[in-house]
């Protein structure tokens, strides 16, 4: 694969309104999946209710669509108002990508 794009969102959340948040994250990750450019997305929560998202694009131009798509602008709308007491984004080009798994059927 080509270079690619990684946009990381971080954030803290509030403790105001979960069930809304967690119904809108869902509906997020559903819509962003539809949208041209998608290639995965990866996100983890603590306990204290820091977060980090890391959504990854074919281009630049993918991610500004999928930043201005209406729903999306409501969703971030919602949360500068309601879910969180910061965030920050981060877009990056992802140059090389390699893993390691291990073979859990090696003896």
């Amino acid at each position: 694969m080509n270079s690619y794009y990684a946009v990381i969102f971080t954030s803290q959340r509030t403790d105001d309104d979960n069930e809304g948040y967690a119904k809108m994250a869902d509906a997020m990750e559903v819509l962003a999946k539809q949208q041209p450019g998608f290639l995965r997305v990866e996100s983890s929560r603590n306990q204290e209710g820091q977060g980090i998202t890391v959504s990854y694009w074919e281009s630049l131009e993918a991610i500004q669509k999928w930043r201005d798509n209406t729903k999306h602008t409501v969703a971030q709308q919602l949360g500068k108002e309601t879910w969180y007491s910061h965030y920050q984004v981060e877009i990056c080009q992802v140059l090389r990508s390699y893993s390691f798994k291990e073979d859990s059927t090696a003896q």
